[in-house]
């Protein structure tokens, strides 16, 4: 079973380069569509032209190199997408003259920093992605009148610290990515007003304590990635009101802790990754606590990498494993580190044993 595995006046251009949702990825199709249109009708692409598509929507311009970027873009442009030219800067009036513009995608740049001032000309964006920048901080008030923004994406910045203040203003927000920045700690009320959204990923940080509250906000939480940090320990606060929280990913951290009630508010979880970790044992009732979603884990689940000392206090997770087993990822990898007479076995043959 396989795991699973987004007018311009002048531009700053130096030689110093996640999906977003299924919006992104059909815009992009959408361009890929049309450049094959071009191409069967044997006409050849001027490289050094973006390409354009019109529709009864706006039109839809992306940049990429060899392309040279256009001093202007037309009014009516919904999606702009300037991608992999190394930019290091923008001009605050970049945006300037495209008041419907809904989506923006920046990423693969070397951007610094942005003014304050660059959203204010598109109070309609939707979808922000700020994929590999060099962002180590976000301007207050950069999102001012952004009220209309559903998905911001700031995936593999430079970001070490962030600020409530900064985000405050996207009250719509359902898709919020952080990965792969480099912080460590996270602010109190960070979600306070993100009660729509769905999606946050803050996989691939350095994080190593969450706060109890920090989902006290988004209520309605389907996917939650804290992959690739330093947490050691997942209390029983964290999830306690995430009902419809579906997909967990907790894997490649250093978890040696989880409370007893860390899952009991979790109803309709269809996958839980918890490999790679420091843990030898967990609480009784933990799995159970589960509940119906125990019976519906659809995508599976995944105790792998971790060093289990198999003895009673196993129990209570043999019995869910072989409940269960249908569901489980790498069982191969998923051993037990002790006893000795133990050592090296599979749990799910020791789960079976009578």
């Amino acid at each position: 079973m396989e795991k699973r595995e987004a007018a311009m006046s002048s531009w700053s251009l130096e030689r110093k380069q996640s999906p977003v949702g299924w919006d992104s990825h059909l815009s992009r199709i959408l361009f890929l569509l049309l450049l094959f249109v071009v191409s069967a009708q044997g006409v050849t692409p001027n490289p050094d032209a973006c390409l354009v598509s019109h529709s009864g929507n706006g039109s839809s311009i992306s940049c990429q190199p060899p392309a040279r970027l256009p001093h202007y873009f037309p009014a009516d442009t919904v999606y702009l997408a300037v991608e992999f030219f190394n930019l290091t800067q923008l001009p605050a009036n970049t945006l300037q003259g495209i008041p419907n513009l809904q989506e923006l995608h920046l990423s693969s740049n070397q951007l610094e920093d942005l003014s304050a001032k660059f959203l204010l000309p598109v109070p309609q964006l939707k979808v922000l992605d700020l994929t590999r920048n060099a962002l180590t901080r976000l301007p207050p008030g950069l999102f001012q009148v952004s009220a209309a923004l559903h998905t911001l994406v700031l995936k593999e910045n430079q970001l070490k610290v962030l600020e409530a203040s900064w985000l405050h203003s996207l009250k719509a927000l359902r898709h919020l990515d952080l990965s792969g920045n480099q912080l460590q700690t996270l602010p109190p009320g960070l979600l306070a007003s993100f009660t729509d959204l769905l999606i946050l990923d803050l996989g691939n940080n350095q994080l190593q304590t969450l706060r109890p509250d920090l989902l006290s906000g988004p209520l309605r939480l389907e996917r939650l990635h804290l992959e690739g940090n330093r947490l050691q320990e997942l209390g029983k606060g964290l999830l306690a009101h995430q009902p419809k929280l579906r997909y967990l990913f907790l894997n490649d951290n250093r978890l040696a802790t989880v409370a007893a009630g860390a899952f009991r508010g979790l109803q309709k979880l269809d996958m839980l990754d918890l490999s790679n970790n420091l843990l030898t044992t967990v609480p009784e009732g933990l799995w159970m606590s589960l509940g119906k979603a125990a019976g519906n884990m659809k995508d599976g689940f995944d105790l792998s990498g971790n060093p289990w000392i198999c003895d009673r206090k196993l129990d209570d997770l043999f019995e869910w494993l072989v409940a269960n087993e249908d569901k489980m990822f790498f069982r191969n990898d998923t051993r037990c580190a002790g006893p000795k007479a133990l050592k090296g076995q599979m749990l799910l043959v020791v789960a079976r044993s009578p």
